[in-house]
């Protein structure tokens, strides 16, 4: 059996090893001990990610036909009105807007509203230095997480969010981290060859009164409100939106909102564009 030497980034070494993902149990008990308990420390179902990736294969093997159904289906609008058909501020947080206050800085509140606009975008992949911290690192590598897996749209707290599809409340959940989601809903719902998931982050406190773990929900159905300071996760007012074609080793009703650029090849396939439910127009991502 191969094994992986002790390495900073074992996700390159994974990828590299040419294991197939059915021999990771033995590939992690033939490892040094200090790079089996790294990679013990790894969420499993990315790390056999990966290993499909290291092989030429699809990261998730039901991806490819997901994303073909979902290019082929109609949704109904997560707001109303239909943010596809409203104004928009791509709110890109690399230098675009010299003057924005963070996410995370109550500032930015009156910084949004004075814009006059109704519905603020955060774009799936920016590389967003927020979460250049230790929070959003692991054991695997010193690389950070921070190409965002999800589309953000800002707007006032107790917005109500619309479901876009039938589903089965999955998860119901407060994740109480700082700058985690707060109040989060997962949906599963049927796939072409596999189930898969939404995500709805930073949600308001309304959320367990509106559903129930286990409930079916119907496509246009009330599902949540928006979450203000603090109980979204310290954020301004927002939904984060992402797809999961795997909820990989994640049981506990949290997910990862972003990913390892070296890894986006593989985030990709875990966490397809948002953007194939929401529709949102170009413009809606760009500056005029």
């Amino acid at each position: 059996m191969t094994q992986i030497p002790d390495q900073p980034d074992l996700y390159a070494a994974l990828r590299a090893s040419g294991v197939a993902p059915a021999e990771l149990p033995a590939l992690i008990a033939a490892s040094p001990p200090a790079v089996a308990a790294r990679l013990r420390a790894g969420d499993p179902g990315l790390l056999c990610a990966i290993l499909r990736a290291g092989q030429g294969l699809p990261p998730v093997a039901a991806a490819p036909a997901l994303i073909a159904h979902l290019r082929g289906q109609d949704f109904a609008p997560l707001f109303r009105p239909d943010v596809a058909t409203s104004p928009t501020l791509a709110l890109l947080t690399n230098g675009e807007h010299p003057d924005m206050p963070p996410f995370s800085d109550r500032a930015f509140d009156a910084w949004f509203a004075a814009k006059g606009i109704p519905y603020g975008i955060g774009t799936y992949g920016e590389d967003r230095s927020v979460y250049r911290t230790a929070q959003f690192a692991d054991a695997l590598s010193p690389e950070r997480r921070t190409r965002h897996l999800g589309i953000d749209v800002f707007a006032p707290a107790g917005t109500p969010v619309h479901a876009p599809l039938a589903g089965r409340v999955l998860h119901l959940t407060y994740n109480a981290d700082p700058l985690d989601y707060g109040h989060t809903l997962i949906l599963q719902h049927e796939g072409p060859e596999a189930p898969f998931f939404t995500l709805y982050g930073h949600l308001g406190a309304t959320l367990p009164h509106l559903l129930q773990p286990g409930a079916e929900v119907a496509a246009g159905q009330h599902i949540a409100d928006l979450g203000d300071w603090p109980e979204n996760g310290g954020w301004a007012p927002h939904l984060h939106f992402q797809i999961m074609t795997d909820m990989l080793g994640q049981t506990g009703g949290n997910f990862y909102g972003v990913g390892h650029s070296s890894l986006w090849d593989v985030w990709q396939a875990i966490c397809p564009d948002p953007n194939l439910i929401l529709r949102l127009p170009e413009s809606a991502f760009t500056l005029p």
